[in-house]
């Protein structure tokens, strides 16, 4: 199957950042085989679209993002990190069947589609066999992991496990999972925190991912009461902690990185860590990460929507734009992390993050048909004087027209292709509300309810 679209703004986000205001884009079957402005014969194409007024991106990487959670989104709104964490959040994954999981993995499949994403990283959830189901369906690609944790306090009875226990628990889900759909789905590895895992359980999870060339997933420096903690009882913080065991390196994707020092940030770029920051979830509660320093120091930064609960809107459109605005703010400087930076974070570095960097994450000849159509006729994103601005401070997940991974439309005409969106709502709807009832969670009653 070859087709061609044709007279579309092409914003490449190759190494030279080429963008054509009148290009064409032929792939055939799963892989880009033109991308400029030379002419393609249309004769031998199986479809023509012609895009004039539109433009043409990568799928989007949403480099940290719970899908067990997106059945729980409102549920913890309002309330401290501690709250959220042991009378919401940990009763309501812990109640959860594999059904539900599925469910909730295609459920937040469905709005990384509608928001042009192509590509998931899962830092640790429930079942992921349930995952793999819904993902295999979606037609995106993933990493995906358990949520792994060996120690801690006022965990759930059904999460108290042994270190070799946790770590068979990884290489069964390898062996079971990995590189399925065509090579779409990986296993990577999720250590919870910190505050969760063992000196032990981190250093045979880095032999783990070692043996089998995954990635690590962990929530790194997210909180001002982790490093607290682990400065208490170690004498130095998180990052530092984790050097001094021989636990960074390239293959680590750490989450959030809030609380870094300088130094930190320094050790970072001599381990190539790769970073995923989640603005909207970091103002919720944890604080302004370093990234303008980060950037700076040529750190690979991407960007995550975190979990519903913690985000309530998993749509990379909307986190791109906070990106754009909290630095600036926070350091009174409207010059740092700019629009061309921050389309670099939610693409290519979230493929390199990935691991991925020669398979997507720009479109170039010999890499994956994973790309986005975006319609900017819309009040709120026109006029354009700068495109590229336009496409991270005016831009809506509505101007998404089409998703298209591995060659393949999951999303045409704003229409998922893939799966029926209205019996999906439904279920998920019945599904949150049966979880909720198991784990005995009540709501706040923020007004009488007539």
């Amino acid at each position: 199957m070859r087709t061609l679209l044709k007279h579309a703004m092409i914003v490449t986000m190759n190494e030279k950042g080429e963008v054509y205001t009148d290009g064409n884009l032929l792939f055939e079957d799963d892989r880009i085989v033109q991308v400029g402005k030379e002419a393609v014969k249309e004769s031998t194409c199986d479809e023509v679209l012609d895009l004039k007024g539109k433009l043409l991106l990568p799928g989007f990487v949403n480099t940290h993002v719970h899908t067990s959670q997106q059945l729980a989104r409102g549920l913890a709104d309002d309330v401290d990190l501690l709250t959220w964490l042991h009378d919401r959040i940990w009763p309501y994954e812990s109640n959860m069947t594999e059904e539900d999981s599925y469910i909730s993995t295609l459920f937040c499949a469905a709005e990384q589609i509608k928001a042009g994403v192509t590509a998931i990283a899962e830092p640790g959830g429930q079942f992921v066999s349930g995952m793999v189901r819904a993902i295999t369906e979606a037609g995106i690609r993933a990493k995906l992991a358990n949520s792994i944790m060996d120690c801690g306090e006022g965990l759930p009875k059904a999460w108290q496990h042994n270190t070799q226990e946790e770590i068979a628990r990884q290489e069964e889900d390898i062996q079971r999972f990995h590189k399925m759909a065509d090579g779409r789905i990986e296993v990577w590895l999720g250590v919870r925190t910190i505050f969760n895992a063992t000196d032990e359980l981190l250093l045979q999870t880095k032999e783990l991912a070692k043996k089998h060339t995954v990635g690590i997933h962990m929530h790194v420096a997210e909180a001002k009461s982790e490093v607290d903690y682990v400065r208490e009882r170690l004498g130095v913080q998180t990052v530092t902690h984790l050097r001094d065991i021989g636990f960074l390196g390239p293959n680590l994707l750490a989450a959030h990185t809030v609380w870094l020092t300088h130094e930190e940030v320094e050790m970072f770029r001599e381990y190539d860590v790769k970073v995923s920051h989640n603005p909207a979830s970091a103002m919720r509660v944890l604080g302004f990460a370093k990234v303008p320093r980060m950037l700076r120091e040529g750190i690979c930064v991407t960007i995550g929507t975190d979990g519903a609960p913690t985000n309530n809107r998993m749509d990379m459109v909307d986190e791109m734009w906070v990106t754009s605005l909290i630095h600036k703010g926070w350091r009174l400087d409207p010059t740092v992390v700019k629009a061309q930076e921050i389309l670099k974070m939610a693409t290519i570095n979230g493929a390199r993050a990935l691991q991925d960097e020669k398979l997507y994450g720009s479109l170039e000849p010999g890499k994956k048909a994973d790309l986005i159509i975006i319609n900017p006729d819309s009040i709120g994103m026109q006029p354009m004087h700068d495109p590229i601005a336009n496409l991270v401070t005016s831009m809506h997940s509505t101007n998404v027209e089409s998703t298209i991974c591995n060659g393949r439309w999951l999303m045409r005409d704003q229409k998922i292709l893939v799966f029926d969106e209205a019996a999906l709502l439904q279920e998920a709807k019945e599904r949150a509300a049966s979880i909720r009832s198991r784990a005995k969670i009540q709501m706040p009653e923020r007004f009488p309810m007539l």
